[in-house]
């Protein structure tokens, strides 16, 4: 006999359930469906063994976000002529798979296309042909795409090689996190095709004379390869090395963020319509405008946080492109600091500068003094404060390695109500002593302020599918923590309300 009212209970349970699908936020709805079980690179050949780049198959695109409508060229070489083919995959969890095929292109028949002599300032502008313009479609959810570059063998017993492009695809939907992707430094460090990075003008790696530009491949992702050095992300700069782990655990749990690169900063009208405000991975360079656009954020209320380490180091002006696309070349213009000492010493050291940027700790919450770079480990040093709810921390305990390969070091300890939340000794070159400080600070409207004070804080929150840890300074992050992540959501939920 069915018990009464059993047909209500069901009606109930069913509009119920189809509540808590419509309450679903996009990235949710998106993660529901089904991951990629192939998006890595599997065979990449380098010109040479120590070498950035794959002249085998190689491309780049020609803006660093898009939006839903508008045009995306893809340019690609290949070197001997072979065909290829392109599959588009929006990077995610997606049930711990890591990626989603959106979609394929081609087949295309590839030959080489030129790389260009230096021109001014040892710029190296490519002016290649496009192989395919991709609309970006309407339903596309925005997040890091990569667009993995294949080619098409004539026979089974030839080889075949692979490289990424990357690109943004960014929306103006109201959300509670903005995650800005940090290309500007990806480029800085980019010395595709062989010497050509903001750091290897023959007048010093610390200057003004270097110009680079987003029209080029992304080489091999580091110019220090002893701290990445992992030949199967070739063409994605260095988002799976630095801010892919925060990516796939922020997507993992549920959080309604959505992306952009540092060029979609310059003004805030965007970012004003988020609650939360994150720099991610290996940050340092920012136009001035991205800097007013954050000072703008945080009296508007926006929460900031600096997952990150040496972050808002160095003014990086954009400019046109040579054919005119906007925000496609950017130089190191001058130091943050302000009147701060290492500022200046920057300036007189390495410069002169046509730009000076303001003292970045006022923002931040701490500096980029110097030394810059080490490794330790990241030392609790306030464990009754909020943010270490629920992780068992006291003063004194270490979580390992943490601290790397570059981090903030001079808390602002002139701005009111700013706490130290950990600080403690790290070594520069594995023996040389240096300091490093993480900071939170008060903001408008129940809003704060963090910084991590480190570029490895995302190598604890997640291990997603072929990251490889990085290492620097004889020290290095162990992965996925969970004192970091209870950290992370702490953070996250007080900014969020959620």
């Amino acid at each position: 006999m069915k018990p009464p009212h059993a047909s209500a209970c069901v009606v109930l349970l069913l509009t119920f359930a189809a509540s808590a699908l419509a309450a679903a936020n996009p990235v949710q709805t998106e993660n529901r469906k089904p991951g990629a079980p192939d998006w890595q690179l599997t065979r990449v050949r380098l010109d040479r063994a120590d070498g950035m780049r794959s002249p085998f198959i190689e491309g780049y695109c020609s803006r660093q976000s898009v939006k839903a409508g508008e045009v995306l060229d893809i340019m690609v070489s290949t070197d001997p002529p072979a065909k290829f083919q392109i599959e588009i995959f929006r990077t995610g969890y997606y049930g711990g798979r890591g990626a989603r095929l959106m979609r394929k292109l081609g087949p295309f028949q590839g030959k080489p296309q030129p790389v260009p002599k230096p021109g001014p300032k040892d710029l190296i502008e490519c002016n290649w042909e496009p192989v395919a313009q991709l609309i970006i479609p309407k339903d596309w959810l925005s997040g890091v795409y990569l667009g993995r570059l294949t080619t098409l063998p004539d026979a089974e017993d030839q080889p075949y090689w692979q490289s990424y492009v990357i690109f943004i695809v960014r929306d103006e939907r109201r959300a509670d996190i903005l995650f800005q992707c940090s290309d500007n430094t990806w480029q800085a460090y980019n010395r595709w095709p062989t010497k050509y990075s903001l750091y290897t003008h023959p007048k010093g790696n610390q200057g003004p004379w270097a110009d680079v530009s987003f029209d080029r491949p992304y080489g091999r992702q580091s110019q220090y390869t002893a701290i990445v050095n992992d030949p199967l992300s070739v063409g994605s700069g260095e988002f799976l090395s630095f801010e892919y782990p925060m990516s796939y655990w922020l997507e993992q749990h549920g959080y309604d963020g959505t992306y952009c690169s540092n060029s979609d900063m310059l003004a805030p009208d965007r970012a004003l319509k988020c609650k939360v405000f994150l720099s991610v991975g290996h940050d340092e360079y920012w136009d001035l405008r991205q800097f007013r656009t954050a000072e703008k954020l945080r009296d508007a209320g926006v929460t900031l946080m600096f997952f990150s380490g040496n972050a808002v180091c160095w003014v990086s002006p954009f400019r046109p492109s040579g054919s005119g696309a906007p925000n496609r070349i950017i130089f190191r213009g001058g130091p943050y600091g302000g009147n701060q000492p290492y500022a200046e010493e920057r300036q007189t050291k390495h410069g002169p500068f046509p730009e000076h940027g303001p003292d970045e700790g006022l923002l931040i919450g701490a500096r980029n003094g110097r030394p810059i770079n080490g490794g330790g480990d990241w030392i609790v040093r306030k464990a009754e404060h909020w943010i270490f709810a629920g992780t068992g921390l006291k003063n004194g305990d270490r979580i390992p390695g943490l601290v790397g390969w570059e981090y903030h070091n001079l808390p602002a300890t002139e701005i009111p109500g700013l706490e130290i939340v950990a600080e403690g000794p790290v070594w520069v070159g594995g023996e040389t002593l240096s300091h490093y400080a993480a900071t939170l600070y008060p903001g408008p409207k129940g809003s704060f302020v963090f910084n991590a004070a480190t570029i490895f804080w995302c190598q604890n929150l997640s291990r997603p599918p072929g990251h490889t840890l990085p290492w620097s300074h004889w020290s290095r992050p162990h992965g996925p923590d969970p004192r970091v992540q209870q950290i992370t959501h702490n953070l996250l939920r007080r900014a969020t309300g959620k």
